[in-house]
């Protein structure tokens, strides 16, 4: 269910189950996980999905099969793991472009791209507790970290759907999905080096580490690299 299609230095993966809204059944996970393996190597990673819905979330097919056993329910959440963290430990930018329903897990995908595109059909909604059960730690901490705990008790206390312009306002979404050709070419002008560099220090930031011998390394390293004194002679002959 996940189609792979890479043109120069974009990788954009699309999730293609549109008779489900693109829920992500329990082997789809690991599916997923590896279709972000093959696109390592990108400069840019889009996540998309089909015409009519971005993500509708985990498939509850799955969970009836679950009930009375907490050995298959940890197993399950363990997939979702792997897939979602493969999308957040992608070394390069990575941007969700969301049209349609992005509910439930599907919430969670976008949660771990760098950057969220909302369309005008977009609608969130972060439903667990209408089922009866609650959202992964992990995807709750992305969560507060990006729109505070207030606004995150609103979406997961009442389940209820909000529009882009409200995404954007909270901090859910950042831009409109007009914005994508913009936003991607002015990645893809920007050095490959320097933007993986800046990734690793903003997902240390919001970590809470303040300071890393790594980030340090490679600032310097960078400063003192043949790249970026290409850039700056073209830049004094402009």
């Amino acid at each position: 269910m996940f189609e792979l299609c890479t043109e120069g230095e974009v990788a954009r993966i699309t999730l293609a189950r549109p008779e489900a809204r693109n829920a992500i059944p329990l082997a789809g996970w690991d599916a997923l996980a590896e279709t972000v393996r093959k696109a390592e190597g990108a400069r840019v990673l889009i996540l998309s999905g089909t015409v009519d819905a971005f993500c509708a979330g985990a498939d509850l097919a799955d969970f009836a099969r679950m009930r009375g056993d907490a050995a298959a329910a940890a197993g399950f959440r363990r997939a979702t793991r792997r897939g979602i963290e493969a999308i957040a430990s992608f070394p390069m930018p990575s941007v969700a472009l969301i049209g349609g329903p992005c509910y439930g897990a599907g919430v969670a995908l976008a949660l771990a791209c760098d950057l969220r595109l909302a369309g005008p059909g977009a609608r969130f909604a972060i439903t667990p507790a209408r089922m009866g059960i609650s959202y992964p730690q992990e995807d709750v901490f992305r969560l507060v970290t990006l729109v505070g705990p207030a606004q995150a008790a609103r979406l997961l206390f009442t389940g209820a759907a909000i529009d882009p312009a409200d995404a954007i306002r909270i901090g859910l979404a950042d831009a409109p999905a007009a914005e994508l050709g913009e936003i991607v070419a002015a990645m893809l002008a920007n050095d490959a080096a320097s933007l993986a560099t800046l990734k690793r220090g903003i997902r240390l930031a919001a970590a809470g580490v303040r300071d890393d011998a790594g980030q340090d390394a490679a600032f310097d390293a960078l400063i003192a690299s043949d790249a970026f004194a290409a850039r700056l002679a073209a830049r004094r002959r402009r």
